[in-house]
């Protein structure tokens, strides 16, 4: 058995997808486990990296029936805590940032690059641009052929632009011929009726609370556009290949942003922030709704963007 840990979120897990396929090359014959939160694990299971999802919160105590491991990986973070949680089952060789003979980690680095180099210093080769995956074999709750996917939602406060803005651009996104739709999860729910409330689109169109997680890459795979702000859904439109603008706020999306090939465009006004505020990051509040809508025009046109150097 293989054991990886990465109990977080949707990001942070399609982020480790590069060097999950990194690691089933590496051991073609046994099983991986990944060590995350259960309602990840039919994402998980559709990159074909994983074998079996076994429920895990963050930072807490691993079954014990993972003990053992032929090889355990910490792909959570630097530790001591998450690396301290997979050197008590005793596996047989540990893969982690900061512990002895192994590599160090580095403070700005892009966040696919981070754990391909961890595996890569460890003799376990990694691309960190093998990212991509299929459209999942799921109708989506609406027609999507040509539409645009409006994203108001974030994990904090820090990245959620406003939702008057979202509705503007909802409404002009409409106003130029696509069907728009605005999803989120259920505890978006309000904040997504808000949006479309707003922007005067009917109630079909809200797909928040309405999709399960294969059903949004359904979604997204489908659509002509994504509009987001910085949170798991940028991942999955970068993930399916589906063009993009994705505004940041207090983190560089040169650390956590599209890849340097693709339809994908960030806006970003190059200010970084505390990303767990409670407030709206000031950066994030300075991009403007003319910019987002020209960044979706120029998306119509765009075949590869570029990447500065994460800070």
């Amino acid at each position: 058995m293989i054991l990886v840990l990465r109990a977080l979120k949707l990001g942070d897990l399609l982020t480790a997808v590069p060097a999950l396929r990194a690691i089933r090359r590496a051991f073609p014959h046994d099983e991986i486990v990944l060590a995350a939160p259960a309602w990840l694990a039919p994402l998980a299971l559709h990159t074909r990296a994983v074998d079996r999802v076994v429920d895990t919160a963050p930072l807490t105590p691993l079954d014990r029936s993972l003990r053992g491991a032929k090889v355990a990986v910490n792909l959570h973070g630097r530790g001591p805590e998450s690396t301290g949680l997979l050197f008590e089952l005793t596996p047989k060789r540990l893969i982690a940032f900061d512990i002895a003979g192994g590599s160090a980690w580095r403070d700005g680095e892009h966040e696919r690059v981070r754990w391909c180099r961890l595996l890569d210093e460890a003799g376990i080769p990694a691309d960190p641009d093998d990212f991509r995956l299929e459209t999942p074999d799921v109708i989506p709750p609406v027609p999507m052929a040509g539409a645009t996917v409006v994203h108001p939602g974030a994990s904090t406060m820090a990245r959620r632009w406003p939702a008057s803005r979202w509705a503007v651009v909802a409404e002009e996104e409409a106003a130029r011929g696509h069907r728009v739709v605005v999803t989120g999860d259920e505890s978006e729910l309000d904040l997504a009726w808000r949006v479309a409330g707003l922007a005067g689109l009917g109630k079909r169109r809200v797909l928040a609370g309405r999709t399960e997680l294969l059903d949004l890459l359904a979604v997204v795979g489908a659509a002509g556009r994504v509009v987001c702000g910085d949170t798991g859904v940028a991942h999955v439109a970068s993930a399916l290949g589906t063009p993009s603008v994705v505004l940041f706020g207090p983190t560089s999306p040169a650390c956590w942003g599209p890849p340097p090939h693709g339809p994908h465009l960030a806006l970003w006004a190059g200010r970084t922030g505390d990303p767990e505020s409670d407030q709206p990051n000031a950066g994030l509040l300075s991009i403007e709704v003319d910019d987002v809508l020209a960044a979706l025009s120029q998306l119509e046109t765009v075949t590869h963007g570029a990447q500065a150097g994460c800070p």
